[in-house]
């Protein structure tokens, strides 16, 4: 790919070209411009390369080379805005050297990349979030799958995306052939041994995470991180901005990555990865104080050691639930639920005189004495 240098001047050499009007759509000078010409035709592309091989110590850059810094910085990264671009040149730039976030507007403004919004009121109404809140890396992790697209050959991409709340470290972003619990459990366990546990997982009410018919929602996955010492948090049916942080990771992996679509599958991982690795140690985010995720992400002091052995108080009926989803109470048998199957529950009477039923810490609901 042409760098911008090599790109306005290629420009700059067709017989029509307007030498000003280019070098306000690049934001350069008139000087600079003619002299990339004129080493152009001197030395060729070696010669505009030689124009950013000074040494490090050089106390001062041209102002047409650091204009060109921000724009291709810029053409990488179409949707950052000044904020973004000063962050990331303050990483590899003396200060001296760092032009200002005001500075960085002009220059995408000369340039014409910059595209003016209009203000639109909210059509949202108050958000009533879910009672969880991130204090430190690995307090909440948010789970969902990224609504699916097809690479070139017509091939289904299908990500499962895990994201700590609270650095906005993004930990997994998988393509997975199928959404079944078992699949997907396989690809958390490998997420826990490497980043060990979180204390809450955020998720909506979509399969393989939620079963509407199952006890408290439980899914064989969502019982298996119960079972981990997990808490898990549903978000409300209808309300994706109770996972807006999630939403929004989802907005940028769309226009990153789902609005070029790969030619295949592997070349999809591929770029999927790149875009993970970009945005944990590359992309400041605004709510870090302009740090990279990669910054305050830290592993989890809850190491990954399997189902925990479940307790349940002095007097409470503890059952194993058969692989048909049932126990036997009270002489009779009683459905509970399929995703617990192979795993104890306790049944435990109240002062009402019904019976509540247990899964770890978890409420099934009550049954009734006479059911």
């Amino acid at each position: 790919m042409a760098t911008l240098k090599e790109e306005f001047v290629l420009r700059a050499l067709e017989p029509d070209a307007n030498l000003s009007a280019l070098c306000r759509e690049y934001g350069i000078s008139r000087k600079t411009g003619y002299k990339w010409v004129a080493r152009f035709k001197e030395r060729g592309v070696e010669g505009l390369r030689d124009l950013s091989r000074r040494p490090h110590s050089s106390p001062l850059r041209t102002s047409g080379e650091v204009v060109l810094q921000v724009l291709e910085l810029r053409r990488a990264h179409p949707r950052w805005g000044p904020k973004k671009l000063h962050a990331v040149l303050s990483r590899g730039l003396k200060d001296e050297e760092v032009p200002g976030r005001r500075t960085i507007a002009r220059i995408l403004e000369r340039a014409g990349v910059v595209r003016t919004r209009k203000s639109r009121p909210s059509r949202e109404g108050p958000t009533v979030p879910p009672e969880v809140v991130a204090e430190a890396p690995n307090d909440v992790w948010t789970v969902d799958f990224k609504g699916w697209w097809r690479t070139q050959d017509g091939t289904r991409a299908e990500p499962l995306t895990v994201r700590d709340g609270f650095s906005r470290y993004v930990l997994c972003a998988e393509l997975m052939e199928t959404t079944k619990a078992e699949v997907v459990r396989g690809v958390f366990q490998r997420l826990f041994e490497r980043h060990g546990l979180p204390g809450t997982i955020l998720v909506d009410n979509g399969s393989p995470f939620v079963s509407m018919r199952s006890p408290a929602g439980l899914t064989t996955l969502s019982a298996w991180w119960v079972s981990l010492g997990i808490r898990i948090v549903r978000s409300r049916p209808g309300c994706p901005q109770d996972n807006g942080g999630h939403e929004r990771m989802h907005l940028d992996l769309r226009f990153d990555v789902e609005d070029a679509p790969a030619d295949d599958l592997d070349a999809q991982r591929v770029a999927l990865n790149k875009w993970r690795q970009e945005f944990n140690h590359v992309r400041p985010h605004e709510a870090l104080d302009m740090k990279v995720p990669a910054d305050i992400y830290r592993r989890s002091d809850r190491p990954f050691l399997g189902p925990k052995k479940p307790w349940y108080p002095p007097g409470a009926a503890v059952r194993r639930v058969n692989k048909k989803g049932c126990v036997k109470y009270a002489g009779r048998s009683l459905y509970v639920s399929m995703a617990l199957a192979g795993h104890s529950i306790a049944f435990l009477h109240n002062d009402a005189g019904d019976t509540e039923m247990f899964f770890y810490n978890l409420s099934l609901g009550q049954l009734a004495e006479a059911a």
